[in-house]
């Protein structure tokens, strides 16, 4: 029975350690020929760098190939059904990848697909985003079970969604620093701690994480964002409130200035671009758990 990645509560926590565990591997020898002769579809209905990059490298590497289509180039944009689409493109290749907005759209989608249906990213939730930034932890603090982390900015974001979901399955501590308006719904906290003040949630943090202010379809809503999240930019002066060895976390792109300053985010506790590149390693470990049913 095919096994999709939307959101992390997909795999149990055993699971997740056994992918970190692969990823350290594929790390140390980036090709090996696991997936030789599959295929990888990456449906994008919203626009990316890392997430396309990163994903044709993971496949590559293993030996498979990526067919990659923006939803605009495909029938999809004359009205074809998603689920036809997804019936459809299950017949050609062993995975998907899809980019979308409403998580409604993807849950239709992964219903009607017969192979492994992965989220790239959803309104909801960047579940492969946080497993980087959590393996970008276990490597460079050890395990991350007993950690703190910090999310700070616009905590109602996907990754802030995402942030809350781990944490009871990696075992780690979360607090949010961010303003009314700008938080998860009560129902997803799951325990994160909530707070107004980022100097008071800097306290003891091992991990400072932030993200846009704006994120894609939100540009309208730019002139109150930057009013409203103006007093959370993770600088200097806010991450010398964390533990001297605290690492910044950012899944890019970064708007320097806005949600971080450049010295963070180019200083001495940045794991920005290793977080970066874990990417590959965790989606090459996901890739071959989730089409070879590892």
């Amino acid at each position: 029975m095919k096994r999709d990645f939307l959101t992390l509560s997909d795999l149990s926590s055993d699971e997740h350690l056994l992918l970190f565990r692969r990823a350290h591997e594929l790390k140390a020898n980036r090709r090996q020929r696991t997936l030789e002769g599959r295929s990888l579809l990456l449906l994008f209905e919203k626009a990316s760098t890392r997430t396309r990059i990163s994903f044709e490298a993971s496949i590559g590497q293993l030996g498979g190939h990526a067919i990659t289509l923006p939803m605009q180039e495909s029938q999809i944009a004359r009205g074809e059904t998603l689920e036809d689409t997804a019936r459809v493109a299950s017949r050609y290749v062993d995975a998907i990848m899809f980019r979308t907005h409403g998580d409604e759209r993807l849950k239709a989608f992964a219903a009607a697909a017969t192979v492994p249906v992965i989220n790239g990213l959803s309104d909801g939730g960047h579940p492969v985003q946080v497993l980087a930034d959590l393996f970008t932890v276990e490597e460079k603090l050890g395990e991350v079970a007993g950690k703190t982390i910090v999310f700070v900015g616009d905590c109602g974001s996907n990754m802030a969604r995402s942030f809350c979901e781990a944490a009871p399955i990696f075992g780690f501590s979360l607090r949010l620093a961010a303003p009314e308006g700008y938080r998860p719904p009560a129902a997803e906290l799951r325990g994160a701690r909530v707070t107004a003040n980022p100097a008071e949630a800097m306290q003891g943090a091992d991990v400072v994480v932030t993200d846009v202010w704006t994120s894609m379809g939100q540009e309208a809503e730019t002139k109150a964002r930057l009013q409203a999240l103006s007093a959370y930019t993770v600088d200097e002066a806010m991450v010398a409130k964390a533990r001297p060895q605290a690492i910044v976390l950012h899944c890019l792109p970064a708007h320097r200035g806005e949600e971080i300053s450049a010295g963070v985010i180019d200083g001495p506790h940045s794991a920005v671009f290793e977080e970066a590149e874990n990417r590959l390693h965790v989606q090459k470990a996901l890739l071959e758990h989730l089409i070879l049913r590892r």
